[in-house]
């Protein structure tokens, strides 16, 4: 029986044209010339007065998803750069790498082919891998940076030692790019602090959003997820020079707490880390208020004061 109506595909043209088009975000494809092709949201008119505000998705959901919740209110403040991560929505690569300074490279050759010098970055989980790294290889253009939940001090060690709920590779990698709705409700479980009642998910709806977001890049995504604690220590991770805010879900159980106070650890003084209460690695729907006066303070008020 064909599929006739798809509840992902509507929300997918809803965040399109009433958040990000509506906000002054337009569509475009870039073609790095070396077999990776990016789709990015760019601003319509950029702004010279403005600041450049780069926004790095996680796991899951494609770009759209991820930063509804914000675009309305921090599009004010920057020029917004919403891309799409290899192997996520429309961006992909013929390149065998999957590691996040892979990303992080497309990144700022995408960011350059926008004509973008300096920016502050954004990262949520997997994509605070990539606003890491970028801040690590690309010290003279990355500004600010927020790691969002994001377990860049993780160690491979810390999968044998039980740090986290699973500890099979394989096993996580299912969990987090899913492909049955039992799948995508273990996700949701461990993604929030008080998960939404799973048992009045039907399973058509879930199927849909898998249908719709989870069924491209299966494997190269997984890779992903492989490539991050591969030979992982605390010996390897440089330590990033910019001002750094490190956000935290109190009750995280993806990336657990206690990686955000070994990242501050790690960065001493140059960092600040706050833990949002009551929430877990999915804060920035949980406590969509408090993440975005958090962003506020670090990222605008700093610029206003910057420029008095």
């Amino acid at each position: 029986m064909p599929r006739c109506f798809s509840f992902t595909e509507v929300k997918n043209w809803c965040l399109q044209s009433c958040t990000f088009t509506k906000s002054g975000l337009r569509s475009t494809v870039t073609d790095l010339k070396d077999g990776t092709v990016m789709h990015c949201w760019v601003p319509k008119t950029r702004i010279d007065s403005k600041p450049d505000l780069l926004l790095i998705h996680g796991l899951g959901a494609n770009a759209l998803w991820q930063w509804a919740n914000i675009i309305p209110n921090i599009i004010h403040y920057f020029n917004v750069y919403v891309p799409d991560l290899i192997f996520f929505g429309d961006s992909y690569s013929t390149s065998p790498e999957r590691s996040e300074s892979f990303q992080a490279q497309c990144l700022m050759k995408l960011m350059e082919a926008n004509s973008v010098k300096k920016m502050s970055l954004v990262g949520l989980s997997y994509g605070g891998f990539v606003a890491y790294s970028m801040a690590a290889q690309f010290k003279e253009n990355v500004e600010r940076v927020v790691i969002c939940s994001s377990g860049v001090c993780m160690e491979e060690k810390d999968l044998r030692d039980g740090m986290f709920r699973v500890s099979d590779l394989e096993e996580a990698s299912s969990i987090l790019v899913p492909q049955s709705p039992e799948k995508l409700r273990e996700l949701i479980s461990y993604s929030f602090f008080k998960p939404p009642p799973l048992g009045l998910l039907p399973s058509c709806f879930l199927a849909d959003f898998i249908h719709v977001m989870c069924t491209e890049y299966v494997e190269e995504k997984r890779d992903l997820i492989r490539a991050i604690p591969r030979d992982r220590n605390m010996s390897k991770i440089s330590r990033i020079c910019q001002p750094t805010m490190i956000l935290w879900g109190e009750y995280d159980q993806i990336f657990p707490l206690e990686l955000g106070h070994r990242l501050k650890r790690h960065l001493g003084d140059n960092a600040e880390l706050v833990v949002i209460k009551n929430a877990g690695h999915a804060f920035n729907v949980e406590k969509p208020k408090e993440y975005y006066n958090h962003l506020k303070s670090f990222l605008v008020d700093f610029q206003q004061l910057k420029h008095k």
